[in-house]
C-alpha cells in the first residue's frame, strides 16, 4: 500500500466531511466510488492474506508427510490451487492497489476551517504596516530607476537566458547579496540551521512535497521518465528542505526541527507576461531564502504564527509598508492547508506583490513522505511541515527602489542595508553609461 495523501481513516469515517472541505477548493470527487474501490480492494486483501497463510499450513502439513503418499500428493495439488487463485488476487490487487492510488495521488490537502472559501478576491487582509509612501514628486517605476542607477540590466539578461531572465550587476548585485545574507544572519542567530541543497532534484522529493504528479509541468524537468521528471530544477528550497527528514522517525524531543536554506527558485511561469509584470517581478529564476519547520502537531499553529511574524518583520526592518494576507481556498497551493501571504506596496502598478508565503500543511506532506516522530510513549505520528520565505527578493527589490526613491532618482537605503553595503543612498555609479 503506497502513502496517504489524505488520512484515509479520515476519508473512510468522515467522507462527507472530506468531500465539503474539498468543494471549498473547488474540487469535486466522487469519494462513494472511492470508498467501494477501498472496500474491494481491503476485502481482496484480507482474501489474499488468508490464501498465503493457507498455503503455508498446507506446505508445513506436506513436509511432515511422505512425499509418495496419496494424502501428501492431494496436500500438494491443493496448495498449488490456491497458489493459481492467490496468483489471479494479486494480480487483481495490483490494479486495485494502482487505481486507489491514483485517486490518492490528486487531491489536494484539507483547507482549515477559518480558510475563506473562493479565489484571489476573497483574500481576508488580516493586518497592514505603516502607510503607503507618499511622494512630493512624480515617482518613478523600478525599471526606471534600476536602469538609471544601473543596478539590473534585463536586455543582457534576455540575451543570455531568453525572455523572464535578468543581471544584477554593481551596485544591484550587493544591494542583492546583502539581503540575502542579512535573511541567513537573522534566522541562522535565532536558531535555525542553514542548508545549501543540490538544485536538481529526484521525482520522489517533488512527490512528497506535493509537487508530482498533478503539478509535474510547473517545474524544469532535466530527466523524464514514464511516471514524470526523474530529475528537476527546485521551484523553491521548500522542495528540497521537506525531503532532509522523508522516511525518517524523528525523536519528539527534537521537535521542532528548524531549517532555512538560500538557493534560486527555477519556475516554468507559463503564459505571457502583464504589462505590470515587467522587470523581475516574475522570471524563470530569482533568489529567495527559505524557512522550514518539523514541528509536534500540537505545536503547528504556534509554528505558523512564528514564521509568519519572521517574515513580516524582515520586511518591517527593511522600512516597507506592507500587509498579511489570508488566502482563500482557490488561491491557496495544493499542498497547504493555510497559507498567509507577506505583501509590499508597489506604487508602479498601485497594488501589493507577495514577498513571502508562509504556509502549515498540516500532516500532508509527511504522509506523503513517510516523515514521523516518536513520543515517549505510543506509536509514532507524523509531524507538520510548515514553510515561509523569509524572504524572496525578486520583488522586494522593486519595493525597495521604489518605496525608498528621493526625487532625484536615488534611493535612501534603510539602516540595516546601510551597514552591510557601507553606503546611506543608492547613486548612479561613476562614469555612468
Amino acid at each position: 500500500m503506497g502513502p496517504e495523501m489524505l488520512d484515509i481513516t479520515l476519508i473512510r469515517d468522515h467522507p462527507q466531511h472530506v468531500e465539503h472541505a474539498l468543494a471549498k477548493r473547488a474540487v469535486h470527487v466522487d469519494i462513494t466510488a472511492f470508498l467501494a474501490l477501498d472496500e474491494q480492494y481491503r476485502k481482496e486483501l484480507t482474501e489474499a492474506e488468508t490464501l498465503r497463510a493457507e498455503r503455508k499450513r498446507i506446505s508445513r502439513e506436506v513436509a511432515r508427510m511422505d512425499p509418495a503418499a496419496p494424502p501428501a500428493v492431494a496436500k500438494r495439488a491443493q496448495a498449488t490451487e490456491i497458489g493459481a487463485r492467490l496468483a489471479a488476487l494479486e494480480e487483481q490487487l495490483a490494479n486495485l492497489t494502482r487505481e486507489r492510488q491514483a485517486f490518492l495521488d490528486q487531491l489536494p490537502n484539507l483547507p482549515d476551517e477559518d480558510v475563506p472559501a473562493g479565489g484571489k478576491e476573497q483574500n481576508q487582509v488580516v493586518r497592514e504596516h505603516g502607510t503607503r509612501p507618499d511622494f512630493d514628486f512624480a515617482p518613478r517605476s523600478h525599471v526606471d530607476l534600476a536602469r538609471h542607477l544601473e543596478l539590473i540590466d534585463y536586455e543582457r539578461g534576455v540575451k543570455l537566458g531568453g525572455t523572464g531572465n535578468w543581471v544584477y550587476r554593481g551596485a544591484g548585485a550587493m544591494l542583492e547579496w546583502a539581503l540575502l545574507s542579512l535573511f541567513i544572519d537573522t534566522h541562522v542567530r535565532d536558531g535555525y540551521e542553514l542548508i545549501l541543497p543540490p538544485h536538481l532534484l529526484t521525482y520522489q522529493a517533488g512527490y512528497t512535497a506535493g509537487q508530482f504528479p498533478k503539478f509535474a509541468e510547473d517545474v524544469f524537468a532535466v530527466e523524464e521518465g514514464s511516471d514524470g521528471p526523474q530529475r528537476f530544477l527546485l521551484p523553491t528550497s521548500e522542495t528540497a528542505l521537506v525531503n532532509l527528514h522523508r522516511d525518517e522517525v524523528l525523536p519528539e524531543t527534537v521537535l521542532p526541527v528548524r531549517y532555512v536554506a538560500y538557493s534560486p527558485c527555477y519556475r516554468r511561469e507559463a503564459g505571457s507576461y502583464r504589462a505590470s509584470e515587467r522587470g523581475t517581478l516574475r522570471g524563470h529564476q530569482f533568489n529567495k531564502v527559505e524557512m522550514f519547520q518539523f514541528a509536534h502537531p500540537d505545536a503547528s499553529e504556534a509554528a505558523h504564527e512564528e514564521l509568519l511574524d519572521r517574515a513580516a518583520s524582515l520586511a518591517a526592518s527593511l522600512g516597507l509598508h506592507h500587509r498579511v494576507t489570508k488566502l482563500a481556498t482557490e488561491d491557496t497551493s495544493a499542498s497547504m492547508a493555510k497559507t498567509f501571504d507577506v505583501e509590499v506596496w508597489l506604487p508602479s502598478i498601485g497594488a501589493y506583490v507577495e514577498v513571502s508565503s508562509v504556509s502549515n500543511a498540516r500532516d500532508y506532506q509527511a504522509r506523503r513522505g513517510n516523515i514521523r516522530y516518536r513520543p515517549a510513549t505510543g506509536k509514532p505520528a507524523y509531524v507538520h511541515t510548515l514553510n515561509a520565505s523569509g524572504l524572496a527578493t525578486s520583488r522586494l527589490v522593486p519595493a525597495l527602489l521604489e518605496q525608498h526613491q528621493q526625487a532625484d532618482g536615488t534611493i535612501a537605503l534603510p539602516e540595516v542595508l546601510q551597514r552591510r553595503l557601507g553606503r546611506k543612498f543608492l547613486t548612479p555609479p561613476a562614469g555612468a553609461r
